[in-house]
Parts: C-alpha cells; structure tokens; sequence
C-alpha cells in the first residue's frame, strides 16, 4: 500500500502524502481506531471518503503516531498528544497529513472546471493576478488550496475566505506565495507551497517560527 511521497520544506515540518489504491478493507488491515474513530467511519456512507479516513492513519503511523494519538478540539480541528501541529486532507485517491512544531494548514484538490463556477466566493483582489497566460484551473485551485489551508490553521472558526483570507501574487512554475489572515483578532502571514499531482493540486500552509 503506497505512501506517495514524503515531503520536508523546513527541519521542523513534514508532508505524507498517501495514494489510496487498496480497497476498504485491505486499508483497515492492522489499523487501530478509538472509539470516536470507529463512530466516525460508520457514520460514512461515502465509499471514497471512508477508505480516505483510513489512508490518514496508515500516514500517521508512517510518521511514528497512531489514531490514539490524535484528538479535536471543539471546532473540529484536529491535535497530536505531544504538542506538534497536524492538518488532514483527503481527495479522491490521495490523502495528506502535515505535522510540524510550527502553525501549519493542508489541502488537496482534484483540478476541475467547475472551480471556475464558484470563483467569485472565494476570489477578491486575486482576479487582479491571476494569468490567462497560465492554467487558470490550476490557479484558482491554489487560491482555494491556500485559503482552505490557513481556515484550518486559524483555531477559532468562521473566516470567509473571500474577506479574511488573502493569497499574495504566484506563478504556477514557481510553486510557493504567501497568505494573509487578517481579522479581528488574527493578523498573520504564511509561506504557502504548492505542487502538482497527476491532475490535484497540493497546498499547505507553514507558519513562522
């Protein structure tokens, strides 16, 4: 069962990536969930979403933990026993997990058109960057891909990503930019990086040190 690649942009910060091509039940063999896990997984009723719960534990255990390690706060982000800071995405046949010392954030995306239906909820001052030069699917991912990721890191809920949430100038070819939390009680910047894979876009987020 494939771990996809592995990832260190910093000393303090690691990306596990998972390819999910084993079945349901091939995925669950030697996985151990607690009991708000397994409450969890039978509450699914999504195929696709199910396997994708499970490829996250396979990658905690690629990086020393397991899912008794992991706990949620009361806005549903997730935590690790010992301190560290962890984010979790799954789309379709990859999963991801980043874990560092630092405030970090990750999201992946399969590139689709409809992203282009939705832009004016997420996009503000971006449309003034973004290239029709460039694949415009593609920047409208890593726009929503960064958004997504810094929602995850801000602990308390409720940004809007059109209004709370900006993303700095990028080229597709220079795979990194930054992002920018700006509300009432949050003003912070990010290094956000982001990659292609096979027709998803990668983004996560890192906070300074």
């Amino acid at each position: 069962m494939p771990l996809y690649k592995t990832i260190n942009p910093n000393k303090h910060t690691a990306v596990y990536v998972w390819k999910i091509e084993a079945s349901f039940d091939k995925l669950s063999e030697g996985i151990d969930l607690t009991e708000r896990s397994k409450n969890r997984l039978a509450s699914m009723k999504s195929e696709i979403h199910r396997r994708g719960f499970i490829s996250i534990r396979h990658l905690l255990l690629e990086a020393g933990y397991t899912d008794f390690d992991l706990f949620y706060n009361g806005n549903g982000k997730p935590h690790l026993k010992d301190g560290k800071n962890i984010s979790i995405t799954h789309s379709f046949e990859y999963s991801a997990i980043i874990i560092s010392n630092v405030e970090v954030g990750i999201d992946i995306e399969k590139n689709r058109d409809k992203i282009k239906i939705i832009q004016n909820k997420f996009v503000n001052f971006e449309r003034w960057f973004i290239s029709k030069e460039d694949d415009y699917i593609e920047q409208l991912t890593v726009i929503w891909g960064g958004k997504e990721s810094l929602y995850k890191i801000y602990p308390h809920g409720g940004l809007t990503f059109k209004n709370d949430i900006d993303i700095e100038s990028f080229k597709m070819a220079e795979g990194k930019t930054r992002g920018h939390i700006r509300t009432y009680d949050w003003d912070k910047f990010y290094d956000i990086h982001f990659e292609l894979l096979n027709g998803f876009t990668l983004v996560y987020a890192i906070g300074n040190e």
